[in-house]
């Protein structure tokens, strides 16, 4: 039982998130919501490709934190315990 609810916990977590990175993007252009887009992103910058002749492999990851995807992880945590 115990597996089942980490399961489901980061399943809440990356809906929280993704749905709180959605609401960031769309308040960017509101004056008193453009709070819930600051935040930072780390990562690489430009993929690494590794080519190996007859397969070329191509490696990149980022992360973007906002204060809304901050928010959704916390709701989403909430959630998850309540359910």
């Amino acid at each position: 039982m115990r597996e089942k609810n980490c399961w489901v916990m980061l399943l809440f977590l990356l809906a929280g998130i993704v749905l709180g990175g959605f609401v960031g993007s769309l308040t960017e252009g509101v004056p008193f919501l453009s709070w819930l887009n600051f935040g930072d992103s780390f990562g690489l910058n430009t993929p690494f490709i590794l080519d190996l002749g007859i397969l070329v492999i191509t490696f990149g990851l980022s992360i973007r934190i906002t204060m809304a995807g901050l928010i959704g992880m916390a709701l989403a945590v909430l959630i998850s315990r309540w359910l």
